[in-house]
C-alpha cells in the first residue's frame, strides 16, 4: 500500500492536528521520499515509518512534537540535518538497518540537543574501531547507544513499565474479587459453626441419654438384689 494511502486510512475520521501516534510500517513510498505526511499534523509525538523504502528525508514536514521517530530498515545514508531542523525535540531515535557507513553521517545530530537513545545496529557503521567510544564522543547529549549506556547498562524498557501501570490500575477489581470471597469465606464458617454447635447439643443429649440409662440400670440391678436378699430370707424362715 502507497504511504499517502496508508495515512489516509490511519486518520480514521481524525483531523491530522489530532493525531498523536502514526505508524506507517511497511507502506511503500514514492521514489524514497516521504509522502502524505503534512505540517498539518502539528500534535504528533511518535511517528514510525519501518520498512517503506525511504532514501531521503528531504520531505519531511515540521513536527515540532515529534519525540520518537522509527526509522529502521530503510535506505537512508545522509540528509540527517533535516532531523535537527524538522523535529528538534527529538528525544528517540531509530535508525538500524540502513546504509549510514561513517560517522560524518550521524554529524548532523548533533543539533538534536534532546535527543537521548539513538540506535545504529546493523548499519555498517557499527563495524568501525572505537564506534561506541567515537558516536559518544561526537553526541555527548546520547545516553544510550544501541540500547546500552557507556558502560553497558541496559535503556529502561518504555513499554515494560507501561505494563506495569495497568496491572497496579487493574488490582482494583482483584481487591474486591477477595473481598468478596472472604465474606463468603466468613459465611460458610458461619454455617460451619452453627454446624458444629448443633453436634455439639447433640453429643450432650446423648451423654444425658446414656446417663439416664445408666441410672435406671443402677436402680433396675438394685431392685433385683433386693428381691435376691428377701427371697433368702423367706427361705431362713
Amino acid at each position: 500500500m502507497a504511504m499517502k494511502k496508508r495515512i489516509s486510512l490511519e486518520l480514521r475520521n481524525r483531523s491530522p492536528a489530532e493525531v498523536v501516534e502514526l505508524v506507517v510500517d511497511n507502506s511503500r513510498s514514492a521514489d524514497g521520499e516521504v509522502e502524505g505526511l503534512t505540517d498539518d499534523f502539528t500534535g504528533l509525538e511518535f511517528l514510525s515509518m519501518v520498512n517503506v523504502g525511504l532514501s531521503s528525508l528531504a520531505k519531511l514536514p515540521p513536527l515540532p512534537k515529534l519525540r520518537k521517530l522509527e526509522l529502521s530498515d530503510n535506505n537512508l545514508s545522509g540528509s540527517l540535518e533535516t532531523l535537527s531542523e524538522k523535529c528538534p525535540n527529538l528525544t528517540y531515535l531509530n535508525l538500524s538497518g540502513n546504509k549510514i557507513k561513517e560517522l560524518s553521517n550521524v554529524e548532523a545530530l548533533q543539533n538534536l540537543k534532546s535527543l537521548q537513545s539513538l540506535d545504529l545496529f546493523n548499519c555498517e557503521i557499527t563495524s568501525l574501531e572505537d564506534y561506541r567510544e567515537s558516536v559518544f564522543e561526537l553526541l555527548p547529549q546520547v545516553t544510550y547507544l544501541d540500547g546500552f549506556d557507556q558502560e553497558y547498562n541496559e535503556a529502561p524498557d518504555s513499554e515494560a513499565d507501561d505494563e506495569d501501570e495497568d496491572g497496579e490500575d487493574g488490582a482494583g477489581p482483584t481487591g474486591d474479587y477477595d473481598e468478596e470471597d472472604d465474606e463468603e469465606e466468613d459465611d460458610e464458617g458461619s454455617e460451619g459453626g452453627e454446624e458444629d454447635d448443633e453436634d455439639e447439643d447433640d453429643y450432650a443429649e446423648e451423654e444425658e441419654e446414656e446417663e439416664a440409662a445408666g441410672v435406671q440400670g443402677q436402680k433396675r440391678k438394685r431392685d433385683v438384689d433386693d428381691e435376691g436378699e428377701e427371697d433368702d430370707d423367706d427361705e431362713d424362715d
